[in-house]
């Protein structure tokens, strides 16, 4: 059904209404295509629950909206996502912002995440880091200074090929207009949470 199809829809519509209408109809679709990754969302989830539980941490970074979108994944670990459970580490480097700025002052911006990877990640730790562009320099040194540590690092992604999703042990890429992945990545988010639950819930060191 094309935006013009849709109950409501006519010459009365303003230029912006549809402008509205044109972004929630393309969301739809980049949102739905989240189902095509299921295993592997679920996967990730099986993994990153393992090592929380085992007391290792999770660090999180990304620019603009994806730093909103890891922060949001952060605070449902630290916090609670469905009920009472235990608190897990997880951190969101950009939200340092002293260390943000002085790292980024004293050895530029390309390096703030990577420096504080660098000092806070040890061998086991998850690195997730959110970009839907897959290009920003500052990400790429984040995931090498992981690798230099021996953690495991997770990127999701706009549609491939991109440079961090081939720097990272393992990324979802999604296709779309970078809004629209964004969107979908608070998605992606929220199912990861999702299914993390009753292993954080429970505890139990596997």
């Amino acid at each position: 059904m094309t935006i013009d199809q849709q109950p409501g829809i006519d010459e009365h519509t303003t230029a912006s209404a549809r402008i509205v209408l044109d972004h929630v109809a393309a969301s739809v679709p980049v949102i739905a295509s989240l189902v095509d990754h299921h295993d592997h969302i679920a996967a990730w989830a099986d993994d990153i629950a393992a090592r929380l539980v085992a007391g290792r941490r999770l660090l999180a970074a990304g620019n603009g909206g994806s730093a909103a979108e890891a922060q949001h994944l952060t605070s449902e670990l630290t916090g609670r996502f469905d009920g009472d459970r235990p608190a897990y580490s997880a951190i969101s480097l950009h939200a340092e912002t002293s260390a943000v700025t002085a790292i980024g002052n004293d050895y530029g911006f390309d390096q703030v995440f990577a420096r504080q990877v660098s000092a806070h990640a040890r061998a086991g730790d998850v690195v997730v880091l959110l970009s839907t562009s897959g290009k920003s320099p500052n990400l790429l040194r984040a995931a090498e200074a992981a690798r230099a540590v021996g953690a495991r690092t997770i990127a999701m992604t706009g549609p491939r090929p991109n440079p961090l999703a081939e720097a990272v042990d393992d990324a979802i890429c999604i296709a779309g207009p970078s809004a629209n992945v964004q969107e979908a990545q608070l998605v992606l988010v929220h199912a990861l949470c999702r299914a993390m639950e009753p292993a954080l819930r429970r505890g139990v060191r596997r």
